[in-house]
């Protein structure tokens, strides 16, 4: 049969009578294989599923990316959030859908940061774009190549690369939608009903004391979330102390306490009296200590604390990764795929983390991530939010995530299994669609 046999509707049919048939001499007690139809039989399939798609013998019909937009958004927060070092009041996201010839679209998406929503859309027209236009989307490995080498002078990092990310998630997603299937199907699932996540928050907000605070975990806790994170990292000791040991009492030794520090230290001797501290309330992981760029000082405090130090939300691509774990900086890795550089940029960081022995907990999008984490080995927790005060882009999303027990229910649509929310786009767009 050659290769130019691609009518999967005619030729699905066909293969279905021949498990049908086999199943049926099964039962009948014949010893005739149906495996062993004649050339002619199935040559004869061939030309009825080319012919069902308008082929002519021997052409090969492949899709081809027929139209690529992109749209900037800002969404405010209902109340201005703090972290350890800023205060964020709003958030900037880029969205694009990608079109094929064969009807399908895939969509992607990224944060861009609290200002400068525009740089995306540039990005992604300007620049990016004209390489994929007339490609087929299929070939996603070389389409990110493409993409990233023209990209070598505007910025390796940054909203450049996350522009890539969301065009390299959005051509998965067309390619999982186009042959029915979830995205994590597609990938190779580890996991095909739900994957584990922890709830994230505990930012500080005016009056959320350590009391409110812990009433805010407890819940969560309640919710059947075995594993849950607050922001450290603001304040001094004795408030600190304050926060994590309301915390801790409150939801018992069992649960996951994980401390996410948001680059709140500049140096080690800084750092250490607080992690010191953190310590005696036995936390699974302190994420982000130090600016992504003071490797050096992540590994130093991971030589010198038991806690698991944990990095990596908004590096991009598999070399920093890499030098992440030849130097021992961090016992987890937290790649954002919206960007590092895609879906196909986070199997690579995987991949490469894997051979370190090295598990992931990818940043942020539980909506992207939960397939991630389903489709590899080395991922342990998605990151989840509860609610739409901080990621305020389940906003654009046209259909939540189910969570019971602390697990993220797959989803069984294909794709991403969503899609944007065209009212709330048009509602926070800061212009109109670019492409």
């Amino acid at each position: 049969m050659g290769a130019e046999c691609i009518g999967a509707g005619a030729l699905g049919k066909f293969f279905t009578n021949i498990v049908n048939k086999k199943i049926d001499n099964i039962h009948s007690g014949s010893k005739d294989l149906p495996w062993e139809a004649p050339r002619e039989s199935l040559d004869a399939s061939c030309v009825a599923a080319r012919h069902s798609q308008g082929l002519s013998e021997g052409s090969i019909n492949m899709p081809m990316i027929s139209a690529i937009r992109a749209r900037d958004i800002s969404i405010p927060l209902d109340s201005a959030t703090s972290f350890s070092s800023r205060v964020v009041n709003r958030r900037h996201y880029g969205i694009v859908e990608v079109e094929a010839s064969d009807g399908f679209k895939g969509i992607g998406f990224c944060y861009v940061g609290s200002a400068g929503g525009s740089l995306f859309s540039e990005a992604v027209t300007s620049l990016l774009s004209p390489l994929l236009l007339g490609q087929d989307p299929y070939r996603v490995e070389g389409l990110w190549s493409d993409m990233y080498q023209e990209a070598l002078l505007q910025g390796r990092t940054g909203t450049v690369m996350r522009a890539i990310s969301a065009l390299d998630t959005a051509l998965w997603d067309h390619n999982a939608r186009a042959v029915g299937l979830p995205l994590y199907k597609l990938l190779g699932a580890v996991q095909c009903d739900s994957v584990a996540a922890y709830a994230s928050g505990g930012y500080y907000l005016p009056g959320k004391t350590p009391e409110l605070l812990a009433d805010e975990i407890e819940g969560y806790v309640r919710e059947g979330f075995g594993a849950v994170k607050i922001k450290v990292g603001k304040l001094d000791l004795k408030s600190e102390e304050a926060r994590i040991a309301a915390v801790r009492e409150r939801i018992g030794p069992d649960p996951l306490l994980m401390l996410d520090a948001n680059n709140a230290w500049a140096d080690l001797p800084t750092a250490l009296p607080f992690v010191r501290m953190y310590e005696r309330y036995d936390p699974h992981f302190i994420e982000e200590p130090f600016s992504p760029d003071d490797i050096e000082n992540h590994q130093r405090l991971s030589a010198q604390t038991p806690v698991l130090v944990a990095t990596g939300e908004i590096e991009a691509g598999r070399w920093r990764f890499k030098e992440l774990l030849q130097s021992g900086a961090a016992a987890i890795l937290q790649p954002d795929a919206a960007v590092c550089g895609g879906v196909s940029e986070f199997r690579r960081i995987a991949a490469t983390a894997a051979s370190f022995g090295i598990t992931l907990c990818p940043h942020w999008f539980h909506d992207l991530h939960a397939h991630l984490v389903a489709a590899t080995p080395n991922a342990r927790f998605v990151e989840y939010f509860p609610d739409d005060q901080v990621l305020n882009f389940r906003r654009l999303v046209s259909r939540q995530l189910e969570v019971r027990e602390g697990r993220i229910q797959l989803p069984q649509g294909p794709g991403l299994g969503f899609d944007f929310n065209d009212a709330a786009v048009q509602r926070y767009a800061l212009a109109p669609w670019r492409g």
